[in-house]
């Protein structure tokens, strides 16, 4: 038997929807694994390619690559390259990157109150 559509629970404003679908491309983004953890690292300050992997533990350097480009075009990050020898590549959080921190420790508090250390 089919359960009927509660009217008071539909998603009638259109505000709405928009939140809705606003925070499922959010977890669809931030969902994908280690981006989270390298913004989070990042939040420490600016990183190179080498600390950033070795700070994340158990992140191979191909996944990380992957990482970082698409961090980088989400504008979330910027990927800063000085001259050497030898040539330097840092890493560091961008403004819209910043604003994501408060959400992102906020994640991570709930995590830390309610879910089990196993969990992960």
């Amino acid at each position: 038997m089919a359960a009927t559509p509660n009217p008071s629970h539909s998603v009638t404003s259109e505000a709405c929807v928009r939140g809705d679908a606003a925070l499922a491309r959010a977890f669809v983004f931030l969902g994908k694994r280690w981006n989270a953890v390298i913004l989070g690292a990042l939040s420490e300050g600016p990183a190179g390619f080498r600390e950033l992997s070795r700070f994340i533990d158990g992140i191979s350097d191909s996944v990380l690559s992957d990482r970082l480009a698409d961090l980088a075009a989400a504008g979330l990050i910027t990927r800063r390259v000085e001259e050497g020898p030898p040539v330097a590549v840092s890493y560091a959080l961008t403004e819209r990157g910043e604003a994501l921190m408060p959400a992102l420790a906020q994640i991570s508090a709930w995590a830390q109150e309610h879910l089990l250390a196993g969990d992960c």
